[in-house]
């Protein structure tokens, strides 16, 4: 497979036609931004544990039933994925109370929201990436009643593989953002699933395990980056294989 011309430049990851039809390329690159692009940086190897990550968790999701954009891995920081037509949500789940429902709104920072609560935001930077209700995705247009009752299943689904797993290796999941596109009548998890889209804790102490230590300069971003994906990894009979460990730290991360 040869890697094309540059489709979308994201904050964090570019993606590339391909010389084979309905298949793109993702380069999870070093780049790291918070607080909407306001805190910019590079970080050595950063591009390699999201791409790892992600690579893992998808594997895993699809050993589970869901279908996700995720096809392979290139090498370290290059996946292979569907094409898809992107969806422009962005769907959250959150399990506790953290971050920005905790600034908008009368919860205590930690308070488990039981059953968990889906928020929902149109994916314009322009707009600075609003909520948005049920009324409003169906007025603009952009899924049905039924294409978002999907999603929200399929997002509700991915949550309780997702904290399952975690769980195993001590690790709470907090909240984390999905998205979702098209490829021809069915509707793919896209996009990432990784430290920068999670809010993951640690059961016992409550360290937090996610960009939340770059937002909030919390500690060194690759070393907890390096722990969090050695963690997530030794999941029992998980696709390990998915997985590959920047070849300078390997030995660090077992």
């Amino acid at each position: 497979m040869k890697q094309k011309k540059l489709l979308y430049t994201g904050k964090a990851k570019s993606v590339y036609r391909t010389d084979v039809k309905g298949k793109l390329i993702v380069e999870f690159r070093d780049d790291i931004t918070a607080f909407d692009g306001g805190k910019k940086d590079t970080l050595k190897n950063k591009g390699c544990y999201n791409a790892g990550v992600s690579a893992f968790f998808f594997s895993c999701l699809e050993k589970n039933g869901v279908k996700t954009h995720f096809l392979e891995m290139l090498d370290e920081k290059r996946m292979v994925v569907r094409e898809l037509s992107m969806i422009p949500l962005e769907v959250i789940v959150r399990n506790l109370a953290a971050g920005s429902i905790v600034r908008n709104y009368p919860f205590k920072e930690g308070t488990p929201l039981k059953p968990p609560v889906i928020v929902i935001d149109y994916k314009d930077d322009s707009r600075h990436d609003p909520m948005l209700n049920d009324d409003l995705i169906i007025a603009l247009r952009l899924a049905t009643p039924a294409e978002l009752k999907r999603i929200k299943t399929i997002a509700l689904r991915v949550n309780t593989i997702l904290s399952n797993m975690l769980a195993q290796q001590g690790i709470t999941l907090v909240d984390f953002k999905m998205e979702f596109g098209w490829q021809g009548k069915t509707i793919y998890l896209g996009d990432e699933i990784s430290m920068d889209s999670m809010r993951l804790w640690d059961k016992k102490t409550g360290e937090s395990l996610d960009k939340d230590v770059y937002r909030f300069n919390k500690g060194d971003v690759m070393a907890t980056y390096n722990r969090v994906a050695a963690r997530i990894t030794k999941v029992p009979g998980a696709a390990k294989k998915a997985v590959r460990v920047p070849k300078k730290t390997r030995k660090q991360a077992r």
